[in-house]
C-alpha cells in the first residue's frame, strides 16, 4: 500500500505589487520601480499575483490613495485572493492601518519590506543587531497597528509602571530600553572595527570599498578580484554583511578588498543610521569601486541613488574620497552597445573614472587591477641597495609594497625601487639593514 508523501514546504503568501507614481523624487521610471518592488516582493518569498502603477495627484492622508481608487484596488485584491499587499512607498502607521481594514489584509509598505528582507539575509551578529535597531526604530511609531493587545492598561504598584500606564506606553518603554542597549552593543561594535582598523595601518595596505545598487554584481566581481566564494546570486541584498579579503595588484602590491551592502533609491534612513558602524569602512577606503549594472536600462538613475547614499556617509578629515566607477555586466550589452561602452570606458580609464568589466566572465578584470593599483598607488619612491645575502629583505619589499624598478650589479647587490609607505619603510629599516 503507497505511503502518501507529506508535504513540508511553507505555502507562499499570495500578495499584489503597487507602486504610487509621482510621489518619489526619483528620476526614475515608474515601471523600473514597480519591477524592482516586485523583486523586493519576491525576494522576501512573496508569490506576487498582480503588480499595478497607480497614479497619484493629491495624497489622501488616512489612505494615501482617494477613496475610489482604495475601492477599485479592493477589488483587485479580492480577485487575486491577497493575503498581503506591498504598497512601493513609505506610509504612514494610520495610512497602513486604515488600507488593512479597507483591504482586510497585510499591508507592507516599502521600508517594512526592506527591512524584513535585511533581517532574513543578515548573518553575523553585528548584522542581526543592525538590522534589528532599525526594525525596532520603524516598529516603535507602529504599535498602534501591530500590537493587538493596546487596549489593555496595566495598573499596581510594581516597577514595571505607574498606576494605570497603558500597555502601549509599557511597550515603548520596553522598545526605547532596547534601542538603547542595542546601541550601546553597536557602539562596542564601533569601537572594535576601529581598532581592527589602527592595526592595519601599523602593516598599511591600501584599501578598497566595493560599493553599488543592489544586484549590481559586487559580490561576484568581488570573488573575481579575490578568488574567494562570497554568496553571490541574482537577488536583491543577496549579501549583507561585510567581507575583506587581502588581494595582490599588478606588480605585487598588496590590497584590502571588502564587499559591503548593496544600497537602493530611497534607503530607508533608519538602516543607514543602524548600518553606520558598517558604512565607516566605505568612509574610511582609500578607494570607492562604484560597481554599476551598465545593462541595466536605469543604470543612470541608479548611478544617482548610490551617490546618494555615500553622500551620507563620513568621510575622515583631510581624507579625500576617490571613486572610481566599474561599468559591470557589459557581457549583456548588444554588440553595438557593448562597442559604445567600450570605447567610452577606455577614455575614462585614462582619467581614472572608469574601467569595464564583466565580473562572470573576467573580461576587463586585469585592467580593473591595473587602475586600481595606479589609483591607490601614491606612496613615496625609495631606492634601496640589497646585499646578495638579503634575499628575506627582498621578498619583504614585494610582500608590502610595489616594486617599480630591480637590478643586479657586477658585485651581485641588487638595486631596488619601491614605492613604500612612509610606516612600512620604518619597519623596513629596523627589521633589515640595508647599505
Amino acid at each position: 500500500m503507497a505511503t502518501a508523501l507529506i508535504d513540508h514546504a511553507v505555502p507562499l503568501i499570495r500578495a499584489i505589487v503597487i507602486h504610487p507614481d509621482g510621489r518619489s523624487e526619483s528620476s526614475r521610471l515608474a515601471t523600473e520601480r514597480l519591477e524592482e518592488a516586485s523583486g523586493l516582493a519576491r525576494a522576501l518569498d512573496l508569490d506576487v499575483r498582480a503588480e499595478e502603477i497607480v497614479r497619484i495627484r493629491k495624497v489622501a492622508p488616512a489612505t494615501l490613495f482617494g477613496s475610489g481608487k482604495v475601492e477599485e484596488l479592493a477589488a483587485l485584491v479580492r480577485a487575486a485572493e491577497a493575503e498581503a499587499v506591498v504598497i512601493d512607498d513609505d506610509l504612514s502607521p494610520v495610512q497602513q492601518r486604515n488600507l488593512e481594514k479597507a483591504w482586510d489584509c497585510k499591508v507592507i509598505d516599502r521600508t517594512g519590506l526592506i527591512l524584513e528582507i535585511f533581517g532574513r539575509r543578515a548573518r553575523t551578529k553585528e548584522g542581526r543587531l543592525q538590522v534589528e535597531l532599525a526594525r525596532l526604530d520603524y516598529e516603535r511609531s507602529r504599535l498602534v497597528r501591530t500590537w493587538t493587545h493596546l487596549e489593555r492598561q496595566r495598573g499596581g504598584t510594581g516597577s514595571t509602571g505607574g498606576p494605570g500606564e497603558t500597555q502601549i506606553e509599557l511597550d515603548r518603554r520596553l522598545i526605547a530600553d532596547r534601542i538603547v542597549k542595542l546601541k550601546a552593543e553597536l557602539e562596542e561594535v564601533r569601537r572594535t572595527r576601529g581598532l581592527h582598523r589602527k592595526q592595519r595601518q601599523k602593516v598599511p595596505f591600501p584599501t578598497v570599498a566595493l560599493v553599488g545598487y543592489t544586484n549590481a554584481g559586487k559580490s561576484t566581481l568581488f570573488n573575481r578580484l579575490t578568488g574567494s566564494e562570497v554568496f553571490a546570486k541574482d537577488l536583491l541584498f543577496a549579501t549583507l554583511d561585510t567581507t575583506q579579503r587581502t588581494i595582490r595588484l599588478p606588480q605585487g602590491r598588496p590590497a584590502i578588498v571588502a564587499d559591503t551592502v548593496g544600497f537602493i533609491s530611497d534607503l530607508p534612513h533608519e538602516l543607514v543610521e543602524s548600518f553606520r558602524a558598517t558604512l565607516e569602512e566605505v568612509g574610511e577606503a582609500d578607494l570607492i569601486l562604484h560597481v554599476r549594472d551598465i545593462a541595466s536600462p536605469d543604470s543612470e538613475a541608479q548611478r544617482k541613488d548610490v551617490e546618494a547614499v555615500l553622500a551620507q556617509i563620513e568621510t575622515p578629515e583631510g581624507k579625500a574620497r576617490r571613486v572610481l566607477e566599474v561599468w559591470n555586466k557589459t557581457d549583456l550589452l548588444d554588440d553595438e552597445t557593448r562597442e559604445a561602452v567600450l570605447g567610452q570606458a577606455d577614455r575614462l580609464r585614462t582619467q581614472g573614472k572608469a574601467v569595464a568589466v564583466s565580473a562572470w566572465t573576467g573580461e576587463g578584470i586585469e585592467a580593473l587591477r591595473e587602475t586600481i593599483a595606479g589609483l591607490i598607488d601614491d606612496d613615496p619612491e625609495t631606492a634601496l641597495v640589497l646585499a646578495p645575502s638579503q634575499g628575506e629583505a627582498l621578498a619583504w619589499l614585494y610582500e608590502n609594497g610595489r616594486v617599480t624598478g630591480r637590478e643586479t650589479d657586477a658585485e651581485g647587490r641588487t638595486h631596488v625601487t619601491v614605492r613604500l609607505h612612509p610606516a612600512a619603510l620604518g619597519r623596513f629599516e629596523r627589521q633589515f639593514s640595508t647599505s
